[in-house]
């Protein structure tokens, strides 16, 4: 998703959809602040954040890679 995208979502929709990244990104191991930083990138793909977290990725360096 793209940020213009992100912005066109109901603000329950927007809020929703950070919390699903969240919980999802926490759940891979991400530590809770980095876990909000990662779920508010929306043009980041999810999947592939949660897969180099449960493959040992250093949550701070998964922007750098993703991005």
């Amino acid at each position: 998703m793209t940020a213009g995208q992100f912005e066109l979502l109901a603000d329950g929709e927007a809020e929703a959809m950070l919390l699903w990244r969240f919980d999802n990104l926490t759940k891979a191991g991400a530590p809770v602040g980095d876990a909000l930083v990662i779920a508010s990138h929306v043009e980041v793909d999810l999947h592939a954040a949660a897969n180099l977290l449960r493959r040992g990725c250093p949550a701070e360096l998964v922007l750098p890679i993703l991005a």
